[in-house]
């Protein structure tokens, strides 16, 4: 029989998954298929899918009876997997062991289920995690060819922008100059080392930086990543002029930081600016700011205005492609 099936390359099959999971889609009585390279997830709704997806009708195997989740509760689970941790949002605490038991009892491979137990905070970008089953936060991650060790408990890392992050990473061109200024555990940075690039990223966060490190070395780029930990407006001054790219996710704040960015920019510069913004005009406060800051140095050309993802009710996760050409 002939099923609905999103196609992904197999390298991102994981994070599409957990997607389609969240919006509780997931064909279970379909087994995932991986073929020539692609990988097709069974869906029940082929509508609800994104439009980022591609979905294709072909016939699938049948699921061998395997105890998920939903199986052993009497509700709809909702989690999402960060190499062999899962991570669920429940408020009630007896609802939320429920769920971590099931986890662990089902024949999903997980070591740890975390509950998000705060908001990310401070400048380090954390948030506080409730330990439901298990004892590690620390796990190996892989999207798009790339793996990512970090520890949940000392870094920022959200698996959900996997797709963001090669949209942007595909762009990068060998021997590019490549500049994240809040860099994390790298999900840009590698990527665009492996394309070829010279990729700078700094970070506030010294956990962060060595698990950036680590993650070069991980994916056999070391000699194309730098990593330095500080301010990024401290340590700008060693690369003025230098980046001919230049990644900006820091949503709630990144426009205090747009006049480094200036300095930081090459004769043409692409900036992939991040940020959060009410519903009713989503691209304007940013494009206003990044003109504000590039003018009169730079003609500015917005290539792509582009919705992330939904953050609040009324508000978006957006992103802004800038090209600055110096005038």
């Amino acid at each position: 029989m002939s099923v609905p099936c999103v196609r992904v390359e197999r390298e991102a099959g994981e994070q599409a998954r957990a997607s389609l999971a969240e919006l509780d889609i997931v064909d279970d009585a379909h087994e995932i298929v991986v073929e020539d390279g692609w990988l097709y997830v069974p869906v029940t709704d082929a509508d609800a899918v994104p439009a980022t997806y591609d979905v294709v009708h072909r016939e699938m195997p049948e699921r061998e009876t395997q105890t998920m989740p939903a199986d052993l509760l009497d509700f709809s689970p909702s989690y999402e997997r960060l190499g062999d941790i899962a991570i669920v949002d429940e408020d009630d605490p007896e609802r939320a062991q429920a769920l971590a038991d099931a986890l662990m009892e089902s024949a999903i491979p997980v070591k740890s289920v975390l509950n998000r137990a705060s908001k990310i905070q401070g400048t380090e970008r954390v948030r506080d995690w409730e330990v439901l089953a298990g004892t590690e936060t620390e796990a190996v991650h892989r999207e798009y060819g790339c793996s990512f060790a970090l520890d949940l408990a000392t870094v920022y890392f959200s698996p959900r922008l996997a797709t963001e992050r090669h949209r942007v990473v595909e762009q990068v061109r060998e021997g590019e100059h490549v500049f994240d200024m809040f860099a994390g555990v790298g999900p840009f940075v590698v990527p665009a080392a492996k394309r070829g690039a010279a990729a700078v990223g700094v970070d506030i966060n010294d956990d962060a930086i060595e698990y950036l490190r680590e993650n070069a070395e991980r994916n056999d780029v070391t000699e194309r990543v730098t990593a330095i930990c500080g301010d990024v407006r401290a340590v700008a001054d060693e690369y003025e002029g230098w980046a001919e790219r230049l990644v900006m996710n820091l949503p709630h704040s990144a426009d205090e930081f747009l006049d480094t960015a200036v300095a930081l920019a090459g004769e043409e510069c692409v900036i992939h600016y991040y940020d959060i913004q009410h519903e009713d005009d989503p691209y304007g406060p940013g494009e206003r700011a990044i003109r504000e800051a590039a003018t009169p140095d730079y003609d500015v050309t917005v290539e792509t205005r582009h919705t992330v993802r939904s953050y609040a009710p009324h508000e978006l996760n957006v992103v802004l492609d800038v090209r600055l050409s110096r005038n």
